[in-house]
């Protein structure tokens, strides 16, 4: 295998590890006005995510630079192309950290009530935006010959980067659903679960859309089993979830992901930014791509940062695995017993 499929496979895993990680607490930060009903409520969502969220963001970081490092050419035609969607992201990533931090400087209700809010305009924003942008440099942009966006900033904001968009977000909702399920405990357990339920089969419904069209434009026999295997993993899922087996819903979940971003990538290859305008000018890995001086360079330090990273989050995971249990909130009474 080539370094330049290396590298590409490489960008994928960091997409699919960032939506799997990031995407259950999108989806606890957007289910506050749902599933929090009460202020304990809320503090307890928030308390399941709080040491987990800053590092789940690494791999945004990290995606992105790999694209930029690995392929230069991808990186210059797609971030210009979706430059109004990334700001989005920016701005909602921005707001929802100074929230997290600042909404526990004050105890008012008013205070809690805005920053909590923000937190969760922040997360829809950041969301929304993500999944555009995936969704769009997926399945076409309007870039010409020379990878450059033809039109104003929202001609790439058509029907792709809504599917996109809607996919994401209704993954992420399910997600941050079965992680509280299998976090915390006491009744927001069970209205978290209540709520995989019933929306988990509908929210599948776009992110297995836009991997089937990706297949059905560019796709293998490979590509058509990982797409059955992700429509499986809802079942599963849902199944699941039903008798109260959240840790085997949770994984299924995130298999149904892994198989149907792996549907996508897999049929793309070896096209990273399809062009809308003519087939001719869609832009390959190898038009893309850095020299294999660098790729090499730059595996052999992936070779031994990346280690190191993935063993700091694993520890970090395993010290916070703990169920958590709601705490008593001054002038509301106590939901269940402290932990």
């Amino acid at each position: 295998m080539d370094l330049q499929t290396v590298w590409f496979a490489a960008v994928a895993a960091l997409w699919i590890g960032f939506l799997l990680l990031e995407g259950f607490d999108f989806g606890v930060a957007a289910l506050l006005p749902v599933l929090g009903r009460r202020t304990s409520d809320r503090h307890l969502m928030l308390r399941s995510i709080g040491p987990l969220w800053d590092g789940n963001e690494v791999w945004l970081i990290t995606a992105v630079g790999a694209v930029f490092a690995a392929f230069p050419g991808w990186y210059a035609s797609w971030l210009p192309a979706l430059y109004l969607p990334f700001v989005l992201v920016l701005i909602g990533l921005i707001i929802r950290a100074v929230a997290f931090e600042w909404r526990h400087s004050h105890s008012t209700e008013q205070w809690d009530t805005t920053w909590t809010r923000v937190v969760v305009t922040g997360s829809l924003i950041a969301s929304l935006g993500i999944g555009a942008a995936l969704g769009a440099t997926t399945l076409g942009l309007p870039i010409d010959d020379a990878g450059n966006r033809v039109g104003g900033a929202f001609a790439g904001l058509g029907r792709p980067a809504l599917l996109g968009a809607v996919a994401v977000f209704g993954f992420s909702l399910v997600h941050g659903a079965l992680f509280l399920a299998l976090k915390v405990d006491g009744d927001l357990r069970t209205r978290a679960r209540i709520f995989a339920v019933r929306w988990s089969p509908l929210a599948a419904l776009p992110l297995l859309a836009w991997a089937g069209l990706v297949h059905l434009r560019y796709g293998t026999p490979v590509t058509a089993v990982l797409w059955l295997v992700a429509a499986l993993a809802v079942v599963v899922a849902w199944a699941r979830i039903r008798v109260g087996r959240e840790g085997q819903a949770f994984a299924a979940w995130g298999a149904m992901l892994v198989s149907a971003a792996a549907t996508v990538f897999g049929a793309a290859y070896p096209v990273v930014v399809p062009s809308t305008i003519d087939p001719a000018f869609d832009l390959t890995l190898a038009e893309a791509s850095v020299s294999d001086y660098t790729l090499t360079v730059m595996t052999w330090a992936a070779g031994v940062g990346l280690p190191v990273v993935l063993a700091y989050q694993t520890w970090t995971y395993w010290v916070f695995r703990k169920r958590l249990t709601a705490e008593p909130v001054h002038g509301e009474p106590t939901e269940a017993a402290h932990a």
